[in-house]
């Protein structure tokens, strides 16, 4: 990179305070996808944290809540990993955006600090477009869950044998017709 000093510790190291890393600094893969990579780098480095920390500032959570609620908001699309998690939080927790209270059975409950209020405000507009964009995968995620291709398949299948069975009487082909528009009415209304 352009200009990056070299401190003593190293790239990656850190002893003491959070000065020498600066907070979208962190080295690493944002977590993992549950279908094999499809749709590449999911987030770019800093992203996560502007997602976790506005999930944080709606609820304060937990780890491991923290990784359904981005899993929920993605739709399926992303998960995030433990291992991924767990270092961001401790990076917010380091620069001040969030605290943790012991919540008993080694679980740590975060909440929002001013100062991660104040950073999330100056962040809106990029923390909307990340929503945005996991509601985007959220959708294309439900065209391809394994329930609605069985189902559809499913309806092509018995289409396919009734219509290859034989010839169809007029109040055979109106029954058809009639079953394909109800299905199609109720998932219009869904």
């Amino acid at each position: 990179m352009f200009g990056r000093h070299h401190h003593p510790e190293g790239r990656m190291g850190h002893h003491g305070g959070h000065h020498s890393r600066h907070p979208f600094g962190f080295h690493g893969h944002e977590g993992h996808h549950r279908r094999g990579g499809r749709m590449g780098r999911f987030f770019d480095h800093g992203d996560l944290r502007l997602v976790v920390l506005k999930l944080i500032a709606d609820k304060p959570s937990h780890g491991y809540e923290l990784i359904k609620a981005v899993e929920t908001s993605a739709g399926g699309a992303y998960t995030p990993s433990p291992g991924v998690i767990y270092p961001t939080l401790t990076l917010l927790e380091e620069l001040g955006y969030v605290t943790a209270a012991d919540a008993g059975g080694g679980k740590k409950l975060y909440t929002i600090t001013d100062e991660g209020q104040a950073f999330l405000e100056s962040n809106r507009q990029p923390v909307h477009g990340l929503f945005a964009r996991m509601a985007e995968a959220a959708a294309q995620s439900a065209a391809f869950s394994p329930q609605i291709m069985r189902a559809r398949e499913n309806i092509k299948t018995a289409l396919r044998l009734k219509l290859t069975a034989g010839r169809l009487t007029p109040e055979q082909i109106a029954a058809i017709a009639k079953v394909l528009d109800g299905a199609a009415a109720a998932i219009e209304g869904v």
